[in-house]
């Protein structure tokens, strides 16, 4: 025997009682997460946080105490199907006891998100003012403002009483 036969032997002894690993030949990758375009969203969220706050007879269109509102190319029959609850409620936010500028914000993330994800139809919750100075409902028509400038926003309008009422909005959004 030489020095390489009593090197192998050797191996082969220390190597005795190990046993080879299962081996599918698979290689396990995670998979790579979405694209996240900070920059974009970055400025979209800049744009958006510049909402205008002035009240206009434009801006909001009441009829009593209801609000509605559709982009042009709307049907009719999409804002009765709207207005009767028959799309599927996805999301909701809830406005109650928010100020003005935390309901802002929480509304243009709310939006951005439902958007992102392929969210159409979200109920947003205003209030009817009850707590407001004056009873006023500061929050049901700013919030009204708001999503009218808002470029996913194709149409919304008072919810029916089962689902808030006045005190409430069903909001239809843009396909993704």
């Amino acid at each position: 025997m030489n020095d390489s036969d009593d090197e192998a032997k050797l191996f082969r002894d220390s190597m005795a009682d190990v046993r080879p690993l299962k081996n599918d030949n698979k290689i396990s990758e995670k998979p790579k997460p979405k694209p996240y375009p900070k920059q974009r969203i970055a400025d979209e969220l800049k744009v958006l946080e510049e909402l205008s706050d002035s009240i206009t007879d434009e801006w909001v269109e009441l009829s009593g105490d209801e609000l509605n509102y559709a982009r042009n190319g709307i049907s009719r029959q999409i804002m009765r199907r709207l207005r009767q609850g028959k799309y599927i409620i996805e999301a909701e936010l809830d406005l109650h006891g928010l100020r003005r500028d935390e309901a802002k914000k929480e509304l243009i993330w709310f939006v951005r998100e439902c958007s992102l994800k392929g969210i159409r139809c979200v109920r947003i919750i205003h209030g009817k003012g009850q707590r407001s100075p004056n009873k006023q409902p500061i929050l049901k028509t700013k919030t009204a403002n708001w999503l009218k400038q808002m470029d996913s926003v194709l149409a919304y309008c008072t919810a029916p009483k089962t689902d808030g009422g006045t005190g409430a909005l069903y909001v239809l959004l843009k396909k993704k």
